[in-house]
């Protein structure tokens, strides 16, 4: 997920423009972040929160470094701290990000056209100095070019410094840095669709593929193999939630391609009927990366695959995820300190397929103090390794392996914690609840569309008989419901300029409610060489939260308005409440979403 901000300052809402708020919309104000002394507090309060989770976990680090050196295994501590969700790139303050960054933060900023053709390698950016090792000297037109996207991309280049590297070493550093592969996936496809029995060019194929997935930032990959001379058999990456169509292939070279991948993924690759879910790992960029390969029949005698890429660097850290809705992050926050032992209570994670909850759930596991506090998480299936933590996978038919019986199982463990991938059945949602009741801290993702409705879908697989003992556990024990959405972002190299009452129809700004001369960003559609011509830059996360702030004793009212009417939960007190509308214009003000994209996330 993106969440850019603007560097330049945000202008505001006008408060007279707001439409009538509807029952229940109760708004804690304009969602501007804050400015100034504000925003500088705010990020000393990031930083002093990354310094604190550093720390946590140095000393187990290096001792584990130590016994992996004896193993002759290599891990800086960086990376073992990496690996425990400490640390990293994606605890970098925003404006870290803009005046230094590490070569790989660049790599992953600046888009590939811009460096790869240059055969360079970046090293790092300090102190407004773009420090690059170049293979062959570089003219000043090239180097204005790079400064040019550098800049445009948000990075604070002032120069470029070019350092002379030793031509071995630099080409080594090239081959093993610089292994994208997404220049040359046409090439090779090329090369081994004129020799399709070429098993060399083959796997050559399949790597580059795969590199050149995660280099477009690609969540997944679908291929349709299918026998059929008139079905075309596409090879299409999804990105920013959208399905791209990248390489076409005949048929016999699919059936290769997904023999091989089903092969390494350690499936049966002769059985094209059953349903069938695998994973492998590749290396890329000195990270391992995990692929997981879901398999099923198409068609008559065709086959479906898809490949969900799995790149820890990818997670979002908590600061990061919750960067312009801080009051929810610090209410999070507070819920899942180790100093709230016995609390317990359950924080359920809401949206549709797709919608991030994964991401948001594994970002709050890497929040918890992991050293102090036992973190059981059961998952079908386990997506992330997470150090310091038990992971159960869940064995759909075999007996004691569903939902339920492993939070039963979970709960003679001594967790803290009980991570549940997601509530499916009645069985589920009543041990959830149990566990909850007990004492336990639950966190669990439900399919729904609004906060409100997270509860009528539980209230909806209680089991009839038990609903009413059921409904008053759960007002009980809920502290915070998260309903999200991922909202596509505008490319900020060239988003047009402009104001809402230019843009909008005077009833598109009413209904948005924001002033008629406010500075907003449209969308490009012709885009640019940072947004692949797109106009769009990856996607932010959209919050509906609903949070209840009130003691078990006084939570009567709440169980009430759950049984009359769900909407009038947000009319109790101790109940806060953040609405879709607060931040799509949030988003909308801060220039990061094209207003009429706005208007079609807005509730009915």
């Amino acid at each position: 997920m993106s969440d850019e901000d603007l560097s330049q300052n945000e202008p505001e809402s006008g408060a007279g423009d707001e439409p009538e708020r509807r029952a229940g919309d109760r708004r804690q104000g304009a969602g501007t972040p804050p400015d100034g002394i504000e925003r500088r507090q705010w990020h000393d309060r990031r930083k002093l929160r990354a310094k604190e989770g550093r720390e946590r976990y140095l000393d187990m680090v290096q001792k584990e470094r130590s016994m992996l050196l004896d193993q002759g295994v290599m891990r800086s501590t960086e990376q073992l701290l990496d690996m425990a969700g400490a640390g990293g790139s994606s605890e970098l303050e925003e404006e870290g990000v803009r005046d230094r960054a590490t070569g790989d933060l660049l790599r992953a900023i600046l888009p590939v056209q811009s460096w790869l053709p240059l055969s360079i390698h970046l090293i790092e950016l300090r102190e407004g100095v773009l420090r690059v090792a170049p293979l062959h000297e570089l003219n000043d037109r090239q180097l204005q070019a790079l400064m040019s996207t550098a800049q445009r991309s948000g990075l604070a280049v002032e120069r470029i410094e070019v350092e002379v590297w030793d031509r071995a070493e630099l080409l080594e550093t090239l081959r093993s840095v610089h292994d994208l592969s997404a220049d040359r996936c046409e090439k090779t496809l090329a090369q081994w669709l004129s020799d399709v029995d070429n098993g060399l060019l083959l796997n050559q194929f399949q790597r580059d593929m795969l590199a050149e997935a995660l280099q477009v930032r690609a969540s997944d990959i679908h291929l349709l193999q299918d026998n059929n001379a008139d079905s075309p058999n596409w090879i299409k990456y999804r990105i920013d939630g959208d399905l791209v169509p990248m390489h076409l292939l005949p048929p016999e070279a699919m059936a290769r391609l997904t023999t091989l991948l089903k092969r390494d993924a350690g499936l049966n690759f002769g059985d094209k009927t059953t349903p069938k879910d695998g994973r492998f790992g590749f290396s890329w960029q000195g990270r391992n990366i995990d692929v997981r390969v879901a398999a099923g029949p198409q068609a008559q005698e065709g086959e479906k695959l898809t490949l969900r890429m799995l790149d820890r660097a990818s997670l979002k850290g908590f600061d990061e995820l919750f960067r312009r809705h801080e009051d929810v992050g610090d209410y999070l926050a507070k819920l899942l300190s180790p100093d709230i032992k016995g609390g317990g209570g359950l924080i359920l994670l809401s949206g549709p397929t797709g919608s991030g909850k994964t991401t948001t759930l594994y970002a709050c596991v890497q929040q918890i103090d992991r050293r102090r506090r036992h973190v059981l998480t059961i998952e079908d299936p386990i997506e992330y390794e997470l150090r310091y933590a038990t992971q159960w996978q869940v064995r759909p038919g075999m007996k004691g392996g569903e939902f339920p019986d492993l939070i039963r199982a979970a709960m003679r463990h001594d967790p803290d914690y009980i991570i549940i991938g997601e509530m499916r059945d009645a069985d589920t949602v009543e041990t959830s609840l149990r566990a909850a009741e007990s004492g336990h801290t639950v966190i669990s993702t439900i399919h729904a569309d609004t906060a409100l409705q997270t509860f009528e879908r539980l209230r909806s697989l209680m089991p009839h008989e038990r609903e009413r003992s059921s409904s008053y556990t759960l007002a009980q024990q809920v502290k915070c419901v998260l309903n999200q959405r991922l909202v596509r972002t505008l490319c900020q190299g060239c988003a047009h300029k402009d104001t809402a009452s230019s843009y909008l129809d005077d009833h598109e700004i009413r209904e948005l409610g924001i002033d008629a001369q406010a500075q907003i960003r449209r969308h490009n559609t012709s885009g640019c060489d940072l947004c692949n011509r797109t106009g769009v830059v990856g996607r932010t996360l959209l919050l509906d939260a609903l949070m209840i702030s009130l003691g078990p004793g006084q939570r009567n009212h709440v169980y009430e308005a759950l049984m009359r009417n769900v909407n009038d939960i947000v009319h109790e007190e101790g109940v806060s409440v953040h609405t879709r509308r607060e931040g799509l214009v949030d988003l909308v003000l801060s220039g990061l979403v094209d207003p009429k994209a706005a208007l079609s996330h807005l509730e009915d």
